[in-house]
C-alpha cells in the first residue's frame, strides 16, 4: 500500500494574484482544505490550500505563500500528495484508493500477464488504468469500468481485465 496518496494536481495559473487551476481527486473536493500539508511527489515542496472555489471543469485555488502570477506559473503540473494516515480509512468491501492499484499485476481471467498498473489517469470522461512494465513511464490505457476491469483483488495483488481484441496483440508483419 502506498504511504502517500495523490489528492490533486496543479494546473495553469489563474489570474494575477497567484491563484491556480486545481484538479482535485478527492471524493469531496472541499476535503483538500482540511489537509494541513500537501507535498510534491518528491516531497521537496510543501503546500497548503488556503481557499478553493469551483470553476468550469476545475477548481481555482489559492495556495499559501503564492501571491502573484509568476509564482503560480512555476507550479504547473505539480501533483499534490498527502500522507495516507491523514485520509479516512477505507471500510467498505471492495473500496480502495487509486494509489492501492499501482504495482498490482494485470491479468486476464485465464491468468495471462499483461504487466502491472503503472498509473491511474482521468482525462475527463472516466478513470483509466495504465498498464505496462514496472519501470515504464507509459503504457496501455484501459477504461476502469466493469466491462473491461471486472475485478480488483488487493489481497492477491492483481487486477483482472477483459482486454479488447488487438489492444495488447503484437502487430502482424506486412506480407510482401
Amino acid at each position: 500500500m502506498a504511504d502517500r496518496v495523490c489528492v490533486a494536481k496543479i494546473g495553469a495559473a489563474h489570474g494575477l494574484r497567484g491563484e491556480v487551476r486545481l484538479q482535485v481527486f478527492t471524493e469531496d473536493p472541499g476535503a483538500i482544505l482540511k489537509f494541513s500539508e500537501l507535498t510534491s511527489e518528491d516531497g521537496t515542496k510543501k503546500f497548503r490550500v488556503a481557499s478553493l472555489r469551483p470553476a468550469k471543469g476545475h477548481f481555482v485555488a489559492k495556495l499559501d505563500g503564492v501571491n502573484d502570477r509568476n509564482a503560480s506559473e512555476t507550479l504547473t503540473n505539480i501533483e499534490l500528495y498527502v500522507s495516507r494516515d491523514k485520509l479516512p480509512r477505507v471500510e467498505e468491501d471492495g473500496a480502495f484508493y487509486h494509489a492501492d492499484l499501482i504495482g498490482l499485476r494485470v491479468e486476464d481471467k485465464a491468468g495471462k500477464n499483461y504487466g502491472v498498473v503503472i498509473a491511474v489517469r482521468n482525462y475527463g470522461a472516466s478513470d483509466l488504468i495504465e498498464v505496462g512494465e514496472p519501470a515504464s513511464k507509459s503504457g496501455t490505457l484501459i477504461p476502469f469500468i466493469d466491462q473491461f476491469v471486472p475485478e480488483v483483488d488487493l489481497d492477491a495483488g492483481r487486477v483482472i481485465i477483459e482486454p479488447v481484441p488487438g489492444l495488447f496483440d503484437e502487430p502482424k508483419a506486412k506480407s510482401k
